[in-house]
């Protein structure tokens, strides 16, 4: 984290320099190995830990040095994590029994299956309510938890697909709805729906971001980020991004909005001028790192992939085949602004 002292040479600087001062840079390179997919993963930095969705488990990582702590499982379909500040539990969703774990953080075994909506995927504490929130993508609605006993308390039905979502810490609930192109706005502990938000030309919305201090949503598009204002849905920008975006955090040190692309990069936007978003840097990570958090205490970033082998011929049965995963190249990416 870089302080930057106001003097009147700084204000001289032109707005695409001054959004030049931090720059984001690979600290760390982890191989945790295994095989399977992933796709959430979380930074717990109360407990500091990483949790990382793959494969039918969650891998739990120490947060400094990536070293295997323990595991999570069997959390079958595996997509998102969340813990609860203040208590020793955790919860995983788990999409293809239509359920979330709740945990417990110090043994990592399971304590309750909670049965959800269809396909359980983003999830979310919030401390404003005390509840964790479930976003079901394909129920298109949330299941909505006291966080503290892993009660059902009630369902927000949102009318849409939702992916990942945020929350005010005043009682509002931002969430993606994919294939609406919209942003849906609920009460937590009404559990009524007061807006829905289109997003401009964005399409198929799943990273969302939110800068709270400037009341701003950025959610990541297919192949842009779209700025919202929080207050009124009003689209602020709309900004190129990679392609294969998926993840989006805000780091507060840098005041930037980061969405990482499937593709093998980052894009950073920043506001450059009042009123004015721009894409200051693109990073270089790896291909697949589509999914991406950010530890709220000291603002570094992490992602996920493995490496890739090549793309086999297309057959009748498969005409349009992918790249296969390498088996024991599942990784860790660790950046810092400099």
């Amino acid at each position: 984290m870089k302080t930057v002292w106001i003097t009147a040479i700084s204000l001289a600087l032109t707005a695409p320099l001054f959004a030049q001062v931090a720059t984001y840079q690979l600290v760390k390179k982890t191989t945790i190995g295994g095989e399977g997919g992933w796709d959430y993963l979380m930074a717990d930095t109360e407990g500091g830990r990483l949790y990382v969705s793959h494969g039918t488990q969650v891998e739990v990582l120490d947060l400094k040095s990536h070293e295997k702590v323990g595991v999570i499982t069997p959390t079958p379909g595996i997509h998102g994590i969340t813990v609860v500040p203040g208590t020793n539990v955790g919860y995983t969703t788990n999409g293809r029994p239509n359920t979330a774990t709740m945990f417990d953080r110090t043994t990592f075994k399971a304590i309750k299956e909670i049965p959800t909506g269809k396909k359980p995927d983003a999830i979310m504490y919030d401390a404003f309510s005390k509840r964790v929130f479930i976003f079901n993508n394909e129920g298109n609605s949330a299941t909505v938890v006291e966080a503290a006993t892993g009660n059902v308390a009630g369902t927000v039905e949102l009318g849409g697909a939702p992916e990942a979502a945020v929350s005010d810490d005043h009682g509002l609930i931002f969430v993606n709805l994919e294939d609406k192109n919209e942003v849906a706005v609920f009460d937590a502990k009404s559990l009524v729906v007061k807006h829905h938000w289109k997003l401009g030309t964005g399409e198929e919305p799943t990273g969302l971001a939110f800068d709270k201090a400037h009341h701003q949503l950025f959610s990541t598009c297919n192949k842009v980020m779209v700025v919202l204002d929080s207050r009124t849905g009003k689209v602020l920008a709309q900004v190129p991004t990679g392609s294969g975006t998926d993840g989006a955090v805000f780091d507060p040190s840098t005041g930037s909005a980061i969405s990482s692309n499937g593709e093998g990069t980052l894009t950073v936007v920043k506001e450059v001028k009042p009123g004015q978003f721009e894409a200051v840097q693109t990073v270089t990570t790896q291909r697949g790192a589509r999914t991406i958090t950010i530890d709220p205490k000291t603002n570094h970033i992490f992602l996920t992939t493995a490496e890739y082998g090549a793309v086999p011929a297309a057959t009748t049965e498969n005409p349009r085949p992918r790249a296969t995963v390498k088996p024991g190249t599942f990784l860790v990416l660790e950046y810092t602004a400099r």
